[in-house]
């Protein structure tokens, strides 16, 4: 049932419950919204709920706000029933509805999309894959501390409320979202190690955010590496992620200054005709043995349990970061069955080398006429399955990255790679040090940076993230 909710900027929205999406996959296209039903922009205007396809762990879809309403704005196009109208028709389209007050339509676009700031986990966790992502870390200013941080972070949320329900920035808006709805925009936010120096909160610090080990195979930039905050921004549209990015880094004012920033992208929602795993930019399928909600152990694999020695992280998770540069030349050389060896999968549908499907558990046994494995056995498959890990596992949610070509020329692309799990130590950890012994793959990749990060549980309606660690 819908209910009204004050947002951090001060209006009313109607929110309403959405069904649950499956993690290390692509958000499809977004559910039809019945007529009469749609959502607003950042300045948008009040509506009925509109239901999100993407949503997860009972976060809701909202809507709400005051003003001339997007759906208005694409009013003609929707009725027209043309979601293929070329750009000039589509600008006159909006030109005639906003002069003549035609009714408004539903907006049926992937910007209707809604994903909830409060609840019991921090949003962008479970939430599908977004087409576009940014990764940021923050230091604190020096002479800040504890004082400084808790009015960061409540900057922060009021924030990330207001952006992720669609709303304009509490503290002056740029406007370059202005046309688009919310497009299941999310803000996750983390603290590094060095945070609790920074703050007097050492005792607080939870075992968990003991440094990584070193790997053989890193080459690590500490300038693109760790940091005391860390901020994953993620939406299905790249201006309405770009216009998060922007009020996260104005509302750090002089609290906090940029360490280092990343940015990612995914397929976009609806490109393929049924919601599938991402491939990555080697053209592999990527996040295929991810664990999913509806396993009997998710909970405790990816989110901290209560009762812990830091009850303050209870529902939250702990964020390991990389960026790993493809060596994309190198790997297109590669014949098609030789980067499927590396991979222990298919390139055309991800599934096994031992056959079935995608989801078709790993024969691991099972011999070729030569009597050796046929899944290698330095496939990376092989050596990544939680079988071969003690059951190890973690929830893989990556972004691809291009930043240009080298000074040789190479393409500078790769994965923004971030895994979620309650215990680094007994998910990443372990799984990485067997890769770096001898996974195939690592002939074809550089890990470039790293970081690991405490993510907070939600906050509860009236917190801010973080609140129960800086005012306990």
């Amino acid at each position: 049932m819908a209910k009204k909710k004050t947002t951090a900027a001060g209006k009313t929205s109607a929110r309403t419950r959405t069904p649950s999406g499956e993690p290390g996959t692509e958000a499809g296209a977004p559910a039809s919204v019945p007529a009469g039903r749609g959502t607003h922009g950042r300045f948008g205007g009040t509506t009925e709920p509109t239901t999100a396809p993407d949503q997860q762990n009972g976060q809701e879809s909202g809507t709400g706000g005051e003003g001339p309403s997007r759906r208005r704005v694409l009013s003609a196009a929707g009725a027209a029933g043309a979601a293929g109208l070329a750009l000039g028709g589509a600008g006159g389209a909006a030109a005639h509805a906003a002069t003549t007050g035609d009714a408004p339509t539903a907006l049926t676009s992937v910007g209707s999309t809604t994903a909830m700031f409060h609840g019991k986990h921090q949003a962008g966790i479970t939430t599908p894959l977004h087409s576009r992502g940014h990764l940021i870390a923050f230091d604190l200013a020096p002479g800040a501390g504890r004082k400084e941080a808790a009015a960061l972070l409540r900057r922060w949320s009021a924030l990330a409320a207001a952006l992720m329900a669609g709303e304009p920035a509490p503290d002056g808006d740029t406007g370059v979202a202005l046309d688009a709805g919310p497009s299941s925009l999310t803000l996750t936010f983390g603290f590094g190690r060095t945070f609790f120096d920074r703050t007097g909160l050492v005792p607080r610090r939870p075992a968990g955010l003991k440094p990584l080990p070193a790997f053989s195979s890193d080459q690590l930039d500490p300038r693109r590496s760790e940091g005391d905050l860390w901020i994953q921004v993620g939406a299905n549209d790249a201006l309405v992620a770009f216009h998060a990015l922007r009020a996260v880094q104005r509302a750090a004012g002089d609290a906090a200054r940029l360490r280092w920033q990343m940015d990612g992208f995914n397929r976009s929602p609806g490109a393929t005709d049924r919601p599938m795993t991402a491939r990555n930019l080697m053209g592999q399928l990527d996040g295929t043995n991810n664990p999913r909600p509806a396993d009997p152990d998710f909970d405790r694999r990816i989110f901290v349990a209560p009762g812990g020695d830091q009850e303050w992280l209870t529902g939250g998770s702990y964020a390991v970061v990389r960026r790993i540069r493809m060596l994309l030349d190198t790997w297109e050389r590669l014949p098609q069955a030789d980067q499927e060896r590396v991979i222990g999968r298919r390139k055309s549908d991800g599934a096994p080398l031992t056959g079935g499907s995608e989801t078709t558990p790993l024969a691991l046994d099972e011999l070729a006429a030569d009597g050796r494995p046929v899944i290698p056995a330095d496939a990376h498959a092989r050596i990544s399955a939680p079988e071969q890990n003690q059951g190890a596992a973690m929830l893989r949610r990556p972004f691809s990255y291009h930043d240009g070509v080298l000074t040789d020329g190479a393409p500078d692309a790769g994965l923004l790679f971030v895994c979620w799990q309650a215990d680094p130590l007994r998910g990443f950890v372990p799984v990485q040090r067997k890769l770096d012994r001898g996974d195939a793959l690592s002939a074809f990749v550089r890990h470039e940076s790293s970081g690991l990060f405490a993510v907070p549980g939600g906050a509860a309606e009236g917190e801010y993230i973080g609140q129960r660690l800086l005012e306990s």
